[in-house]
C-alpha cells in the first residue's frame, strides 16, 4: 500500500501540478515527508516554515486582523498560510498546518492536539481542523498525513 506521500507525488505528477507547504506546528515534517519521495523535484517547489506570527505575515501575507481575532491556530490563518506559500513558491496548489503540539500551550477553547489544516487549489482555499491524541511527535506525525489526505481529496474531486 502507497503511503500519503506516495500517492500525493503521483497524483501531482500525473496532473502536472506543483506543490508548496506553509507549517508552523510541523517544523518541516510535510516538506521533508514530500521529498523522501525520489523525484519530488518534479512537483515541489519549496515552503516555508512560519513558527513565529511575524513570519506568517511577513513572509505568507497572513493578515494581522486575522492572527490577533482568531490566532495563528485557526481556519483564517490556515487558509491564508495556504493562499501565500502558493504565492510565494509559484506553485499550483499548496498545503499548510498550523496547531498546538503539545505538551503545553493549549486551553480549554485550543487544546493540545488541535490542529488547523488549510490547502490552496485552483484559485481557493478550504480548511478543516482535527483534535489530535497522543505526544507531541505523535500529534505532528498526524498531522503530517491528515495534511496530505486532505490535499489528495481536494485534489481528486477536481476531476
Amino acid at each position: 500500500m502507497m503511503t500519503s506521500q506516495e500517492q500525493l507525488g503521483e497524483l501531482l505528477k500525473s496532473k502536472k501540478l506543483t506543490l508548496a507547504v506553509a507549517e508552523s506546528c510541523t517544523g518541516g515534517l510535510v516538506g521533508a515527508a514530500v521529498t523522501s519521495i525520489g523525484g519530488s523535484s518534479e512537483y515541489f517547489r519549496g515552503g516555508v516554515i512560519a513558527y513565529d506570527n511575524s513570519i506568517k505575515h511577513d513572509v505568507l501575507g497572513v493578515p494581522r486582523y486575522d492572527l490577533d481575532r482568531y490566532g495563528a491556530v485557526s481556519d483564517p490563518v490556515v487558509c491564508a498560510m495556504a493562499y501565500g506559500a502558493a504565492r510565494v513558491c509559484n506553485s499550483d496548489c499548496s498545503v499548510s498546518v498550523s496547531g498546538i503540539a503539545g505538551p503545553g500551550g493549549g486551553t480549554e477553547e485550543k487544546p493540545v492536539g488541535l490542529v488547523f489544516i488549510g490547502a490552496f487549489f485552483r484559485g481557493k482555499t478550504q480548511s478543516c481542523s482535527f483534535l489530535f491524541n497522543g505526544s507531541r511527535s505523535s500529534i505532528r506525525e498526524q498531522s503530517v498525513k491528515a495534511a496530505l489526505d486532505f490535499l489528495i481529496g481536494i485534489i481528486n474531486k477536481d476531476d
